[in-house]
C-alpha cells in the first residue's frame, strides 16, 4: 500500500512532468472536477474545469509549443492549511526554434487533496512566454482587437 503523496510532492512531480516535457502525463495529476484559474492571462480562457479540459489543455502545449521549461530557484511554501501549498519559481524558456532565452517568474497556489491537485490558481509572466515564443505581435493584435 503506498502513501498518499503530499502536496509538495504532487506540485514537483507536476513540475518534473512540465520541465521534462512529459505533458501528456500531468492530467493525471489532478482531480477530475480540478478548477485551474490562469489568473494574468492575457487572452483566452482563464479558467479551466475538469480533468478532461486539462488533458485537452496539456496535449495541445505538447504538442504546439516550441517553447522548453526548465524550473529554477523553486520554493515551495507550507500554508496553515495542510492540503494547500504555494509555489514560487522561475522558468529558463528556450525557443527550440529560434534558440531564444528568456526568463519568466511564476508563482501557483495548489489545494491537494487525496494526493490530487482540485484547485490551482496560477500566476505567470504572460508577457515574457509571448516573447519567448515570438508570440508578441500576436498577442498585441488579440488586446487591440478585444
Amino acid at each position: 500500500m503506498s502513501e498518499t503523496p503530499s502536496p509538495r510532492e504532487v506540485f514537483l512531480e507536476l513540475l518534473d512532468g512540465i520541465t521534462e516535457g512529459r505533458f501528456a502525463d500531468l492530467a493525471r495529476l489532478y482531480a477530475e472536477d480540478a478548477v485551474v484559474e490562469t489568473v494574468f492571462q492575457p487572452v483566452g480562457p482563464r479558467r479551466f474545469e475538469g480533468r478532461a479540459v486539462l488533458a485537452e489543455r496539456f496535449e495541445q502545449i505538447g504538442t504546439h509549443s516550441p517553447l522548453e521549461l526548465r524550473a529554477r530557484n523553486v520554493v515551495v511554501r507550507e500554508t496553515d492549511d495542510p492540503e494547500v501549498i504555494v509555489a514560487e519559481y522561475d522558468y529558463r524558456v528556450l525557443n527550440r526554434g529560434t534558440g531564444r532565452t528568456v526568463e519568466a517568474a511564476n508563482i501557483q497556489a495548489l489545494r491537494v487533496r487525496d494526493g490530487l491537485i482540485v484547485h490551482s490558481r496560477d500566476y505567470h509572466d504572460h508577457l515574457a512566454l509571448a516573447v519567448a515564443a515570438d508570440g508578441l505581435p500576436q498577442l498585441v493584435a488579440a488586446l487591440e482587437a478585444g
